[in-house]
Formats: C-alpha cells, structure tokens, sequence
C-alpha cells in the first residue's frame, strides 16, 4: 500500500514537472508521426538548407509558424540572458539540458541550425509547429514522439529565452 502511494506521488511530480497551464494538448501516435514523415517537406534556398552528419537539418530561411515574422539581433544583452537563463531552468530544463541530448534537443548553437525566428515561434507555438513545419515534425520522430509542453511563455519572455541561447557555447 505504501509502494503504491510513493509510486503515485512520483507519477503525479513526473507530469507537473513538465509545468505550465496546459490547454488541451494534442495526442501524437505512431500513425500521426508517420503520417507526418510522409508529408514533404516544402524547398527553401538550397544555399542555406543541408543536412549535417546527424541528420540535423539546417535551415535559417523557414521562420515557423507563429507570431513571430522578423527578429533583429543585436549585441547580447546580458540582463536578458540571465533572465532567460532563469526561465529556462524553471520551465525548460525537465526535457532539455545545455551540454547533451535529452528528451528534446541541446539548444546549444540552435541559432547555426534554425533562424531566430524559428526557434520562437517553436517555443510559444509548439502545438502548431509540430503539425505543420517540417523541421518540427523531423524532431518529433526523431526523439521519439514526445511533443514539446507549451509553457505559455509571453512573447517577451520567448526572447528572453532566445537571448539565454545565444550565450551558449
């Protein structure tokens, strides 16, 4: 009975550990993921799309999907940084660490692979992303079918986060 009792706390840490204010998520199965693979991709400029050696398509011309359309980078602006450093511990850091893969990808040199843009809109989007832009859909088959939790960030807070990815070496 106790057995029990601790493995249900455990369970119940697990699934809030992913944190936010969850709407109703999207159910992925083996048939939507393949589903998704079969679909193709659309072409962007051959110049700035390939494909490195672990099978981690670079692309900086597809914005994504979401509010984001336009994102002017300047010099690191440290406050920001630290500020999204924050953020993305208290509700990133369940799924993704800084120096490996883990249940989602290392966002270390993220902006080499994906435009700034990109990378926003897959955090305050994820829902919709991962239906309809390729490279999201690459990633949901690629760690295994586990979608990325919408955290509800603010649009504020996303940049935040983006600035923390740029301090990553």
């Amino acid at each position: 009975m106790r057995l029990r009792n601790i493995l249900a706390l455990l369970v119940v840490a697990f699934l809030v550990s992913c944190g936010g204010e969850d709407k109703k998520k999207p159910s992925y199965n083996s048939k939507t993921v393949k589903k998704a693979a079969v679909k193709k991709a659309p072409e962007t400029k051959k110049a700035t799309k390939k494909v490195v050696a672990n099978d981690d398509p670079i692309d900086l011309n597809n914005k994504g999907i979401g509010p984001f359309k336009s994102v002017t980078l300047g010099a690191i602006d440290q406050s920001m940084a630290d500020k999204g450093q924050k953020l993305f511990k208290t509700k990133c850091s369940s799924c993704h660490r800084t120096n490996r893969k883990f249940i989602g990808p290392n966002p270390t040199g993220i902006l080499k692979r994906r435009s700034p843009e990109w990378v926003m809109n897959m955090i305050i989007n994820p829902e919709e992303m991962v239906k309809k832009d390729p490279i999201a859909k690459q990633l949901l088959i690629k760690f295994n079918g586990s979608p990325m939790a919408n955290q509800n960030l603010t649009e504020e807070e996303t940049r935040a986060v983006l600035e923390y990815f740029r301090t990553l070496k």
